[in-house]
């Protein structure tokens, strides 16, 4: 007997799209692919009927802080009901994305945090946005920190059972030193908020730095030395370098389109992914919301998260209203792609970069029964975790 049966399904693959297809689930695991035509004899205890609709890979959000009133750094209530809400934009799986905290401090809240109860969209690890960084952006200066292998140690200790991944700036000084902890056991590294040069750059990706997030955003070009001769830095040393994959915000403000379009040709089809970083407020109205010390506000749906005047600095980005099934779409709309290419860059891309591409981002037989079906407007309207309904209009 066969848990679930998704039936007329157009499932998305990584280079096309079948039309009137049937996706057999059991025991948390896709069991089998045909044609509907011919599923007769398959015994379900459920068949779902997709109408047509499309039936994809569950979204996977790389860099993910907050959305609706929860924020990952508020503590594990939060995080608890951000597993519920992710759903409903398509998300089976996630790392919550953790702001640097002072030392001793970031290890017991990542302590609590390690210990929640999920029910929803699966955590993969948590992603450590610091302190190792050399630029702060939106996030505190204080709890910024030298090159310390025990905090790296308390940290990974702190995360178990779940992974630790660690954001790093590759001018960060002893970053090198820090990289073989960090990146032990596979684990990646994700280059950010950096002003590094060249030289400082490949030797972290040589070090184990593999993945750049929110590229483009809070990377800087080193200072002109030689006038009329552009400067080249990080970005320039991680698009040359085809072992390193990247993420962006596709929200049309953190990054310009074209940037996303030349990291698809320097990276290929299966170099470059989507996140959200999306902040408290992420998928309410626009308006102002509390996000740690500090106001944001959001002047439309999917547009940015900035700081109020009220803040240390006001105008500035911090983080993104955006939704993963929004990102999705937007990649359609903004680059151009096709479905299937978007589909990779919200999903199958980002399993890859967690070294999960054997169960995780595709419709075949043996992965996960991760799956988020869509109507014709790319709109969610169904989503699956291990082959339970986790989400439905």
């Amino acid at each position: 007997m066969s848990n679930l049966v998704v039936d007329h399904a157009a499932i998305v693959l990584p280079d096309c799209t079948q039309h009137d297809r049937a996706v057999v689930l059991r025991d948390g695991k896709i069991a089998g692919v045909c044609r509907s035509e011919e599923l007769k004899g398959v015994d379900a205890e459920q068949v779902v009927d997709a109408e047509g609709g499309y039936l994809l890979p569950g979204l996977i959000d790389l860099h993910f802080h907050g959305t609706h009133e929860f924020l990952v750094d508020n503590g594990p209530a939060d995080l608890a009901e951000l597993c519920k809400v992710l759903p409903r934009y398509g998300v089976t799986a996630f790392l919550p994305t953790v702001c640097p905290a002072p030392k001793g401090e970031d290890a017991r809240r990542l302590a609590l945090l390690s210990k929640v109860r999920v029910e929803g969209a699966a955590i993969l690890g948590f992603h450590l946005e610091g302190p190792f960084l050399t630029l702060t952006g939106a996030l505190p200066p204080e709890s910024l920190g030298q090159a310390d292998p025990e905090r790296v140690e308390a940290l990974i200790e702190a995360a178990k059972p779940y992974v630790a991944i660690f954001s790093i700036a590759p001018d960060f000084e002893g970053i090198e030193d820090l990289l073989p902890l960090m990146t032990a056991g596979g684990n990646p590294a994700f280059i950010t908020h950096t002003k590094a040069d060249v030289a400082q750059t490949q030797a972290a990706i040589e070090a184990g730095a593999r993945h750049a997030t929110h590229f483009y955003a809070v990377f800087y070009a080193p200072e002109e030395t030689d006038q009329g001769v552009r400067p080249c830095g990080a970005v320039e040393a991680i698009l040359a370098d085809r072992r390193v994959t990247v993420d962006f915000i596709l929200d049309g403000e953190h990054t310009d389109s074209v940037a996303v379009k030349m990291a698809l040709q320097c990276k290929g089809p299966d170099g470059v992914c989507l996140i959200t970083d999306a902040n408290i407020g992420a998928g309410l109205p626009p308006g102002r919301y509390r996000f740690g010390r500090e106001e944001v506000e959001f002047a439309y749906p999917g547009g940015p998260a900035r700081l109020t005047e009220k803040a240390r600095l006001p105008g500035v980005l911090a983080g993104s209203g955006l939704t993963m099934d929004r990102a999705l779409r937007n990649a359609v709309g903004l680059l151009e792609v096709d479905l299937p290419q978007a589909v990779r860059m919200t999903s199958a891309n980002a399993a890859k970069v967690l070294g999960l591409d054997d169960t995780k981002g595709k419709i075949a037989e043996g992965f996960d029964a991760d799956l988020v079906l869509l109507d014709k407007d790319l709109q969610v309207q169904q989503t699956w975790v291990g082959g339970n309904c986790v989400f439905s209009r």
